[in-house]
């Protein structure tokens, strides 16, 4: 005698198999996560990428994003520094430490005709919590809207405190 599965049952079972394969992997990742009580972060941006056989310039505009993803505590932005494609250093963006409560979000913004990073300019962030928190995601996301051209940068650690 064979009878079929309904389509409610199939959806039940074929969840829990999911469910079961994938909360382990969820699990153990979210186990691995590192907590800081701050960093120096390295964020490259770009003010301009070339394109075309010619290599012409595309200029892009910049926003720096920084993310308390701490849902407990809140930490402290302590330096913002731009350089440019020299490591030469250009401007601190913050003239006074900023504040980020948890799950709170703050940016800083490079407009298009901003040229004076080049085309492999960093930001270094530098924050700081009192306590061990979840790191904070910091990204920069260029963009150039009569190119049509975005993409994304992540900050990378280089030094803990």
């Amino acid at each position: 005698m064979c009878s079929l599965m309904s389509d409610d049952r199939k959806l039940f079972i074929s969840s829990a198999i999911l469910l079961v394969l994938l909360v382990p992997a969820f699990v153990w990742g979210e186990s691995g996560k590192e907590l800081s009580s701050g960093e120096t972060l390295y964020v490259p941006v770009y003010s301009n990428v070339y394109s075309g056989p010619k290599a012409n310039p595309l200029q892009l505009a910049t926003m720096l994003s920084v993310h308390n993803v701490d849902p407990k505590n809140s930490i402290t932005i302590l330096r913002v520094d731009y350089y440019d494609s020299n490591g030469k250093f250009i401007e601190s963006y913050i003239k006074k430490t900023i504040d980020l409560k948890p799950f709170a979000h703050t940016f800083f913004y490079l407009k298009e005709y901003d040229v004076r990073g080049g085309p492999g300019a960093n930001f270094l962030v530098k924050w700081h919590a009192e306590s061990k928190v979840n790191q904070p995601v910091v990204e920069a996301l260029m963009l150039g809207a009569r190119a049509g051209v975005s993409f994304t940068s992540s900050g990378r650690v280089i030094i803990e405190y």
